[in-house]
């Protein structure tokens, strides 16, 4: 298992820095976020480490050959808009984009890109399975034509106030995988799969691993924190956000010794990235590389 973070929380740092400061941290690869350059509202969104429009054969060289250099590896290209939004010209937009991240992806020999499905949130889950069904087949194939394989996040982006009711991403379900691969039942069309969501939705987070053992092209090592003293106030049907918070791995509510022991029990041992989105840990570009240390330091009692 290779041990690394996704790199969104590092938006002060250009490529070259991230990757010294992956290497210097002592780990092993990083999950490189690719937004499009201009900026984006949402929090850890809009960041981007690698221009993927300008990505030609001299450029990609290079970012293989720092990689190689430090020691770093590259676990995937990362780019997580909602996918199915309603807005279809903001649609077409982040589609024309997944496309170069896919197509940069192919180029640099990483071959994996995680994303979201995406949903339309005022719509119900069997419109938006029918919805699924007309536009991912053809980002599947694009994405198999070039050897890459697409690693859907299960969270529901189901936050705040505009993200409500539906959320923005529907596969965030055991229930939910089940009919997203009946429909693309392809090698490349798998999960990113990040723990910490199980726990605000009231669900066994290692029981679906071992369903879904084939499928799990890529982890994410986030924790998450329930207050219950504030769920008991709010109720479950209160903005997410209201009663849990996201935390670095040891510092909220996932047992991970039980999800490690899971992890080898399946035979994983590809990429696994530490998601950092806890703000107890931004009030400063040193608290940050502490967020990184300390995740790090923590998981290795876990994860060799």
């Amino acid at each position: 298992m290779k041990l690394g973070f996704i790199t969104a929380i590092l938006d002060f740092m250009n490529f070259e820095q991230v990757i010294d400061t992956a290497a210097s941290l002592g780990y092993s690869c990083v999950e490189l976020a690719c937004w499009p350059q201009e900026a984006a509202a949402r929090r850890y969104a809009g960041v981007s480490h690698l221009n993927v429009a300008e990505l030609d054969d001299a450029k990609a060289a290079y970012v293989k050959d720092y990689c190689r250099s430090k020691g770093v590896e590259i676990s995937s290209l990362a780019y997580y808009p909602n996918n199915l939004t309603e807005d279809l010209e903001q649609r077409k937009y982040f589609h024309d984009h997944l496309y170069k991240v896919i197509e940069a992806s192919a180029k640099l020999g990483v071959n994996m890109v995680t994303t979201f499905v995406g949903r339309m949130q005022s719509k119900s889950i069997e419109e938006n399975l029918e919805e699924f069904a007309k536009v991912w087949p053809p980002i599947i194939k694009f994405a198999e034509e070039r050897g890459v394989k697409i690693a859907i996040e299960n969270c529901p982006m189901l936050f705040t106030r505009d993200e409500w009711p539906g959320g923005q991403n529907i596969a965030s379900t055991p229930a939910n995988w089940r009919k997203l691969f009946e429909i693309i039942d392809s090698d490349y069309f798998g999960l990113n799969y990040d723990p910490s969501h199980f726990i605000w939705l009231q669900m066994d987070y290692v029981k679906p691993m071992y369903e879904f053992k084939d499928k799990i092209f890529h982890v994410h090592f986030k924790d998450l924190k329930i207050d219950y003293d504030r769920l008991d106030d709010v109720g479950v049907m209160a903005y997410p956000l209201e009663y849990m918070t996201p935390k670095i791995p040891g510092h909220g509510d996932v047992d991970w010794g039980r999800f490690a022991s899971a992890l080898y029990d399946i035979g994983f041992n590809g990429y696994a990235c530490v998601e950092v989105e806890d703000r107890a840990f931004e009030g400063s570009q040193e608290s940050v590389l502490n967020s990184l240390r300390l995740s790090k330091r923590y998981l290795e009692q876990f994860v060799i």
